[in-house]
């Protein structure tokens, strides 16, 4: 699926099962409609035009404001001004969604990018609303970019295979879990600084990451809620019934991301099966099936094999 990025993102759309890269896309879509907006505006003299109308979709810390525009709370996660900031997002959601697809599918990535996102904007609203530090700044303070969506992927592809490597220039392999922490205490230290309230929203968006794949190993989803509401537009858009196609699922090769690539280390390695286990074989033959036909379609016997392998 992965082979060719470039191929994979501009048919984002034409494919299922795709929402990594619909995801990608949609960023960067977004990313250069406000940037030409913004030229064009600027030159046309209507720069405090493209302002106010820009703030209208980022995140406001000020429950008032919140209140008279509530869609920002899903807006300012599509939305990037800086072309580093967008860069190094979409580098990280590309790298670290692959392995959370491999593990758990194209709508649980999604699923947890948006939950991130929202879980992003409500740590930082509460933070700027309690803390004395933010008070001075409430009214004026608005957010934007994907960093709590990327967060929750980071540290939720961290919390599935923490033993996991990435290849990165300089530094060689180095385990993701590592990666995870080191960002997350990057954003933590900087939380009272310039960029306050992204990286506020960088830790609610690390928090959720953790607490969504403990959760969804004791059997409670979450993102059944974000799930519904995409398979609804998927099938008022479609036409056609979607079947839920979720599960653990456990990556067979290594894999590229730019500079980076990961791969297993011994100690991520699946543990020995008794003759009542089932083989990485059998759980692939599952999975095809659940692709092909929906979970639905699998019997008591295969479920009982793919709810036990995926607490491994």
């Amino acid at each position: 699926m992965y082979g060719n990025f470039w191929d994979n993102l501009r048919n984002a759309f034409k494919h299922t099962d795709n929402s990594l890269f619909k995801l990608i896309a949609i960023n960067i879509l977004v990313f250069f409609v406000v940037l030409v907006s913004r030229i064009f505006m600027t030159i046309g003299g209507l720069g405090d035009f493209y302002t106010t109308a820009l703030s209208y979709l980022m995140m406001p810390a000020a429950l008032p404001r919140f209140a008279s525009q509530p869609w920002s709370i899903f807006t300012y996660m599509f939305l990037h001004e800086g072309i580093f900031h967008i860069l190094f997002n979409m580098l990280f959601l590309y790298w670290f969604g692959l392995l959370v697809h491999q593990f758990l599918g194209s709508r649980k990535l999604a699923n947890l990018y948006i939950l991130g996102g929202l879980a992003g904007a409500i740590f930082y609203m509460l933070i700027y609303n309690l803390s004395p530090y933010f008070n001075t700044g409430l009214d004026s303070s608005l957010m934007l970019g994907a960093s709590a969506g990327v967060f929750a992927i980071v540290v939720g592809a961290a919390t599935l295979s923490p033993n996991t490597t990435f290849q990165l220039i300089f530094l060689g392999a180095v385990k993701i879990k590592y990666i995870a922490i080191f960002y997350v205490i990057l954003s933590f230290a900087n939380s009272a600084g310039a960029n306050a309230g992204g990286e506020l929203a960088h830790l609610g968006g690390a928090l959720l990451g953790y607490l969504y794949i403990v959760q969804l190993r004791k059997g409670n989803d979450w993102g059944l809620p974000v799930q519904k509401v995409g398979i609804f537009f998927e099938d008022l858009f479609s036409g056609r019934k979607s079947n839920v196609k979720v599960s653990y699922r456990k990556a067979k090769t290594s894999n590229g991301g730019g500079f980076s690539s990961f791969t297993k280390s011994s100690k991520a390695e699946p543990k020995s099966v008794t003759t009542d286990d089932a083989t990485q074989e059998e759980i692939d033959q599952i999975l095809d099936k659940i692709a092909d036909r929906g979970y639905e379609a699998l019997n008591k016997e295969e479920k009982r094999k793919l709810f036990e392998f995926s607490k491994k």
